[in-house]
């Protein structure tokens, strides 16, 4: 029987700026690898269901050869829960949003993203919504680190 690869879910809020840029950098590293592992974004909020990224999200991956304008925001559902092995918040009140609807029993570990994050543990990635284009730069380098510490959880790094 061969072994299931990992499956990730990034979730914030309205799944239009964090999750993406976390998915996008993940994928990179995934793809850059040849991994084949299923890597996804949601919001626990689903108002932009259906949108693209922040076109603010889609510039800063992009600056780093990233694309990320072909994902399109969904909403959590509660068959999330089985399908990823590792479902990553974004901040603690997205965090109590997937304890919340979380089934009883369910298969994936739910966290913090930057608890994988030496150092980082307990912390939020800032929401850079309201703010200029230097808070999604902030959120890229949080998205990169995540990603490179998703890979060290799963033994990929390197």
């Amino acid at each position: 029987m061969a072994e299931r690869l990992p499956a990730i879910v990034f979730v914030c809020l309205g799944n239009i700026c964090r999750s993406p840029l976390a998915d996008g950098a993940l994928r990179h590293e995934v793809a850059r690898r040849g991994l084949g592992w299923t890597v996804d974004s949601a919001g626990t909020g689903g108002w932009h269901a259906g949108d693209a990224p922040d076109k603010r999200a889609i510039a800063v991956a992009a600056r780093h050869c990233v694309d990320i304008a072909g994902l399109r925001a969904r909403q959590v559902r509660v068959d999330d829960f089985t399908r990823f092995d590792l479902i990553l918040a974004m901040d603690h009140d997205n965090l109590a949003g997937l304890h919340a609807i979380a089934p009883r029993a369910h298969r994936a570990d739910v966290r913090l993203a930057l608890d994988l994050v030496e150092g980082r543990q307990g912390q939020a990635v800032a929401d850079p919504y309201y703010g200029d284009a230097r808070g999604f730069d902030a959120t890229w380098a949080d998205a990169q680190a995540i990603a490179h510490a998703v890979l060290r959880h799963f033994g990929a790094a390197g």
